[in-house]
């Protein structure tokens, strides 16, 4: 393989992540109801539970846990624990009222930098995952030092 500067493995995006659920179908129903995701075909050889949805680009894997009473559950709202973030341009103030009337426990942050506000809402899926909406794109990307692959 030729070596590519700053991308050696020509990555384009992120594919997909990979979810360990409690419930399968508890979670589809939250990544289709709360976020707006839609299930798609998963192939039918896999030997185990799961269930693949797709939405702004990327999928999200949902896999069935082997034993389910035993996943730990985080229920603290850390924004600076694991997460995935989605772009959004909603008011915080509507995202948050949308989860709110969805039982959905959630915590705001804010970020600012050079005059430029970032408004971040966290909250968890059926499992602990932690999910962040924000509206990051306002942020300018900044290479540190030589080119962006």
């Amino acid at each position: 393989m030729k070596e590519i500067v700053g991308n050696p493995l020509r990555l384009k995006s992120v594919n997909h992540i990979s979810l360990i659920c409690k419930s399968v179908n508890e979670s589809v129903s939250f990544y289709e109801k709360v976020l707006g995701f839609i299930s798609i075909v998963r192939p039918g050889s896999f030997d185990f539970e799961g269930a693949w949805l797709f939405g702004y680009g990327i999928g999200i894997h949902l896999l069935q846990a082997e034993d389910p009473e035993n996943i730990p559950r985080k229920n603290e709202i850390n924004p600076k624990d694991n997460h995935i973030s989605f772009q959004c341009d909603e008011s915080m103030d509507t995202v948050e009222k949308y989860l709110n009337d969805k039982k959905i426990g959630c915590k705001r942050a804010m970020v600012e930098e050079n005059g430029i506000q970032v408004d971040q809402l966290f909250f968890h899926d059926p499992d602990g995952f932690m999910i962040e909406i924000c509206n990051c794109d306002s942020l300018p990307v900044i290479p540190l030092a030589g080119e962006m692959g």
